[in-house]
């Protein structure tokens, strides 16, 4: 009686071994089109978003500079700016300036671009994309030409250093996005606060103490289905908790404040802290479990408590997973803008937030604001700050990854 092989042998053998390394090299080509449509995506992304970013820019002046000084706009010093306005615009205006920020505290800049902003007023004719204006140079030029006649043309980057330190205005050639990137710094800083520590508590009682069961199983449960709950219910959330309910505590009136409301940066960082709560639960749990055993086993076996085996072994082995997993979701919070809307985030604001019951406006809420305005100029400076927005996001990330590489141990 013969033994039948589970195996196939002889030409079977090399038709079955074909078949395998044909299904491999279909499988292999199938990822590297999805790698490469997603590289595709990507730089099709930042290139659109760079190509709005620089460009030409045809203006005129509505009044003449000459009016005011007979010295060219770019040679004007710091004093004789401070001198032109003081004397050119009403006081109230000058006074509003002076209580924003004092004029003599400003930078030479910052008092050039009030210059032409409230006395010059640029009128803006027209902007090109930047792949416009590279291989469409001369019909650009023409158009101007036949068009607005007395319209200088010039080639701008609309992301600049001054850009980064200007605040917000109603016209974009001195718009800026300090006043965004603040009020992103404050929310992502109050965030932090109050979601690591909750979130590291809550990840080492799951993970070292909770008894396991039904109650702790609906815990955790109900946990992962948080971290995918849409933003915009957290948004509901705060309108309902933090905005209203804690508006005595988020507006600071507690605390003898009289000039807010619930619609606070404080509100908004404890929005997002709640949003990226679980997201730090579930991240910390993980590096908490990556901890071998035998290194909890060991301490206890030395005499040592629970406790001091979570605070001296467990904790300095898991801290690198838990700060990369919770800057990895604080970086979600600095990019969302829909819970933001719900609570309360100004879409123009031009004095920077000075403490966590200031009004405030984010990155995000300044890039859509941008984006729904009609003029072309808008459409350029948003894209000014995607960039900026993208930049911090990436360096979030890369601390992450710095983080993890300087810290991880391997066992």
């Amino acid at each position: 009686m013969k033994t039948q092989t589970p195996y196939p042998q002889g030409d079977a053998f090399h038709a079955s071994l074909r078949t395998r390394y044909r299904v491999a090299t279909i499988w292999q080509i199938l990822f590297l089109s999805a790698l490469l449509i997603a590289i595709v995506a990507l730089t099709a992304l930042l290139y659109k978003v760079v190509d709005g970013a620089f460009g030409y820019i045809a203006y005129e002046y509505k009044d003449d500079p000459a009016e005011f000084t007979p010295t060219p706009v770019n040679e004007l010093t710091k004093e004789e700016l401070l001198v032109i306005l003081k004397e050119e615009l009403s006081s109230g205006a000058y006074n509003k300036l002076n209580n924003e920020q004092p004029m003599q505290e400003r930078s030479q800049a910052d008092l050039l671009n009030l210059f032409l902003e409230r006395l010059v007023r640029i009128d803006t004719k027209g902007t090109w994309s930047m792949t416009d204006s590279l291989l469409h140079k001369a019909e650009i030029q023409a158009e101007v030409k036949e068009k607005y006649s007395n319209a200088k043309l010039e080639f701008r980057s609309w992301l600049t250093p001054q850009f980064l330190v200007t605040p917000m205005s109603s016209k974009a050639e001195f718009a800026g996005v300090r006043t965004a990137i603040l009020g992103s710094l404050w929310m992502v800083g109050l965030a932090i606060l109050f979601a690591l520590p909750i979130g590291t508590g809550a990840a080492i009682y799951l993970q070292e103490y909770a008894p396991k069961g039904w109650f702790t199983s609906l815990i955790q449960t109900n946990i992962n289905n948080l971290a995918g709950v849409p933003s915009i219910v957290y948004g509901m959330l705060g309108l309902a908790v933090f905005v209203r309910t804690l508006e005595a505590f988020t507006s600071g009136s507690m605390f003898g404040v009289t000039d807010s409301n619930g619609r606070t940066v404080l509100s908004a960082g404890l929005t997002m802290g709640t949003l990226v709560l679980p997201l730090i639960i579930i991240n910390a749990q993980e590096a908490i479990k990556a901890v071998p055993d035998s290194l909890r086993q060991a301490a206890y076996g030395v005499g040592a408590t629970r406790w001091q085996t979570v605070w001296h072994h467990v904790l300095p082995n898991a801290l690198p997973g838990i700060l990369t997993g919770s800057i990895l979701a604080i970086s979600r919070a600095l990019g969302e803008s829909a819970p933001l809307i719900v609570v309360g985030a100004s879409t123009f604001i031009s004095i920077d937030p000075d403490g966590p019951f200031s009004k405030f406006t984010a990155l995000p809420i300044q890039i859509y604001q941008w984006t729904t305005l009609a003029q072309s100029e808008f459409h350029a400076i948003a894209a000014g700050a995607i960039i900026v927005l993208l930049i911090l996001l990436l360096t979030l990330n890369a601390s992450a990854i710095l983080l993890r590489n300087r810290y991880q141990r391997k066992y």
